[in-house]
């Protein structure tokens, strides 16, 4: 009899702990925010140690503001330096939040960065994880202008453009991108789908655009140096292929400097992300 009743009881407590459980992650409700900065005053956007990131400003902002501790989960990092014109990022709180929330937040963050859209997510729904695709590009100028300082990188050198586009082509063709990545990096896998990559002429610059489903470290700055090797004629484009099969960064071009960099757009299947099954924002 004790046995049966040892048994009843266990099974009892443990329904009643999932229950709670259960009860306890739906309490939450989970928002996305879309944001954008220029990233020339700060450590990138991860938390660190003894410098300071967007994800920290955002943060103790968001906290103040909604009398929550916020953590914020990010659609993907910026290293220091990097601007940033369209970024995601996931929270969760304990209530709704008011729609006057986006004008407190712009009025108590820095001029460098702002808060633009917030929205309520499904609450599996996850800025990183789900994110198709991201974004970036990448702006030079070989005409010097003070008023694009910290936001364009001044390259004073002829570069062949056509050679560039050919050589950026055959990114496309490869997924592991080993010889573009910080050295020393972390990762399970050096691989990633590039869904797009050219060169552009945009009024006094010219721009790199590049698309794919993840990016390595580094790993945009690093392609656009070696792809600026080519356009100098230091490299052909039958090299430029041979250091992706490589897997070596010392064979690759140099790292181009942050400021020219841009996370520009962030893809997701809105369907899936958003609350109640919406299709878009």
């Amino acid at each position: 009899m004790y046995q049966k009743v040892k048994v009843f009881f266990s099974i009892n407590l443990y329904f009643l702990i999932v229950i709670f459980e259960f009860n306890k992650f739906y309490l939450y409700l989970r928002y996305f925010i879309e944001f954008s900065y220029l990233g020339s005053n700060y450590h990138g956007w991860q938390i660190q140690p003894n410098a300071i990131t967007i994800q920290e400003v955002l943060e103790n902002s968001m906290s103040k503001i909604l009398n929550y501790k916020i953590n914020l989960i990010g659609c993907g990092r910026t290293d220091s330096g990097v601007h940033s014109k369209q970024m995601f990022a996931h929270f969760d709180v304990e209530s709704s939040i008011n729609n006057n929330f986006l004008h407190k937040i712009n009025s108590f963050l820095p001029k460098d960065i702002a808060v633009n859209r917030f929205f309520a997510v499904n609450i599996d729904s996850h800025a990183r994880f789900d994110a198709k695709s991201r974004t970036y590009e990448y702006y030079m100028s070989n005409i010097k202008n003070p008023f694009e300082l910290g936001k364009t990188y001044y390259y004073k050198n002829d570069l062949d453009i056509i050679k560039m586009n050919e050589s950026a082509k055959v990114l496309l063709n490869y997924t592991d991108f080993k010889c573009f990545s910080k050295s020393k990096t972390d990762v399970k896998t050096f691989n990633c789908k590039i869904f797009e990559a050219n060169w552009v002429l945009l009024d006094n610059c010219i721009v790199f655009k590049i698309t794919a489903n993840r990016f390595l470290r580094n790993m945009v700055r690093a392609i656009v140096g070696t792809l600026i090797e080519v356009g100098l004629g230091r490299i052909s484009i039958k090299e430029f292929e041979s250091i992706i099969i490589k897997r070596d960064r010392t064979l690759a071009g140099f790292s181009v400097p942050a400021h020219g960099l841009y996370l520009k757009k962030i893809k997701y299947d809105w369907k899936e992300i958003l609350l109640n099954g919406k299709e878009k924002i």
